[in-house]
């Protein structure tokens, strides 16, 4: 039977059990359609105290629980996911909007992200300290207790697990607040995969609801740790909440990244790469490439093949076409990513393809010599829009890449690797590309941007995911009590 065949989740919260929020239920709307598509449970704080208290109660048996046992559980976690691959995928491109490819990759990655964290229980997890005491000293990693879990829209799967699995192998509990439009592919799904995985009743609960029931999240005194995907506004009011609480915040935030194109490459595969760079997804991507910064000398070759290759892809339904691109999330982003190109039209931009919409499916759109005053070059656009900026030196196009409070990802197309690398020293950056675009995600490396992108690489790999889910304890062991002068 597939995870959500039955039934039993609908209007539910997961604590343990399908259970009635006190918040009631709402509809869950597929954005290429407007169709009903299903209900879930609404939370409300009163729900996030209660999951919280429950968390704890159930974290205390699970982090004492074998090693094995941890990670037996997020091995099957990743086999069930990938046994539900197709009905994983359908409920991507109903609720996000993903066509068929990205809808394989976050399946194959959520899975890899569990396949991963599966490792973690059997790393190990302290190391001897010298002391000059007759006593054995040394330092431990335990865990943290409840993690929170605050996760997104766009990408729900591997945006959530990215912390989810990782925390709990770890020993963790956590509660997850998944963004309330994508509450079926990012909450109620790990709900059921966890559940055949036989994680243990409290130690993992879903619970939709608003920017209220995250603020519940961030301040119920069991919850040690948050974990926050969302935009740079968000993100710093959450970061703000936890330090006024003492509590550490994971902040994985927005971007304006670089794609750099060199003027030695071949114009007509680096248009390509741009162009996946930028359109992937609708452009509703943290890492989605958001200015083309070109060189003189090829922008306009450049821009006119980037305007060619993107007037052939078809714009649709992901559930029930073959399409390039689906809808955006819903009226207000499609509206905001309308304004930001107008504006920057009227600011001396060129619409070279583009701008229009029908319903939330906006068409894909490159915008040539883009001011850099301009709206689309200076915030993040989170929609299908390629601004070209062309550049005469590698000291202008530094200062233009790094002209931004984010710094997420970049993107350095040239024939000289090691001039690309050479520049990207020179630019901040969590990740950078050389020959390549500014997405790429993998479950083993780390993850995370500076500046306005976040607070780093707290993401991806054991380093990081023992950094970001433990705290550091110190013991020391003596065979006799010592004697004290009083």
């Amino acid at each position: 039977m597939a995870l959500l065949d039955d039934g039993a989740w609908q209007g539910k919260l997961w604590t343990g059990a399908w259970t009635d929020g006190s918040g009631g239920s709402y509809d869950v709307v597929e954005p290429a359609t407007g169709d009903v598509v299903g209900a879930v449970g609404k939370a409300t704080p009163e729900d996030v105290v209660a999951a919280a208290d429950r968390a704890a109660e159930a974290q205390r048996a699970w982090a004492a629980a074998p090693f094995e046992d941890r990670a037996r559980v997020l091995r099957r976690a990743g086999e069930v996911l990938e046994a539900n691959a197709d009905e994983i995928r359908g409920w991507l491109a109903r609720e996000t909007g993903a066509i068929q490819p990205f809808g394989d990759f976050q399946v194959h990655t959520t899975a890899a992200e569990c396949y991963e964290a599966s490792a973690l229980p059997s790393h190990p997890y302290g190391e001897l300290l010298r002391t000059g005491a007759p006593r054995l000293s040394f330092a431990r990693r335990v865990p943290a207790g409840v993690v929170g879990v605050i996760a997104p829209f766009n990408v729900p799967t591997i945006l959530a697990i990215r912390a989810i699995a990782p925390a709990l192998a770890l020993g963790n509990a956590v509660v997850l607040k998944p963004d309330p439009r994508t509450a079926v592919s990012g909450g109620v799904l790990f709900a059921r995969v966890f559940e055949e995985a036989g994680l243990p009743a409290g130690v993992f609960q879903v619970l939709p609801g608003g920017a209220d029931v995250g603020e519940a999240l961030v301040t119920a005194p069991p919850v040690r740790v948050i974990a926050f995907t969302g935009s740079t506004r968000a993100g710093r009011a959450v970061g703000a909440l936890a330090g006024h609480h003492l509590k550490r915040a994971h902040l994985e935030l927005g971007g304006n990244s670089a794609l750099i194109v060199l003027p030695d490459v071949d114009v007509t595969a680096a248009a390509s790469v741009g162009a996946w760079g930028t359109f992937a997804h609708q452009g509703q991507i943290c890492m989605a490439t958001s200015r083309h910064l070109v060189h003189e000398s090829i922008a306009e070759e450049y821009t006119a093949v980037l305007t060619e290759k993107v007037e052939e892809l078809p714009v649709g339904d992901p559930f029930r076409e073959q399409v390039a691109l689906g809808p955006l999330i819903d009226a207000g982003q499609r509206d905001r990513v309308h304004g930001l190109v107008t504006s920057s039209v009227e600011g001396g931009a060129t619409l070279r393809t583009g701008g229009t919409f029908e319903g939330l499916f906006y068409r894909p759109t490159v915008l040539g010599d883009v001011p850099v005053e301009a709206p689309a070059y200076r915030e993040e656009i989170f929609g299908p829009v390629a601004p070209v900026t062309p550049f005469r030196s590698l000291d202008e196009v530094a200062g233009l890449a790094r002209g931004t409070e984010y710094g997420l990802s970049l993107g350095i197309l040239t024939r000289d690797v090691y001039a690309g690398l050479q520049l990207a020293e020179r630019i901040p950056s969590g990740l950078v590309h050389i020959n390549d675009q500014t997405v790429n995600d993998e479950a083993v490396a780390p993850f995370g941007g500076v500046g306005a992108s976040g607070t780093g690489s707290r993401h991806g790999g054991p380093q990081a995911n023992i950094e970001a889910f433990t705290e550091t304890q110190w013991v020391t062991l003596r065979g006799d009590l010592p004697a004290y002068p009083f």
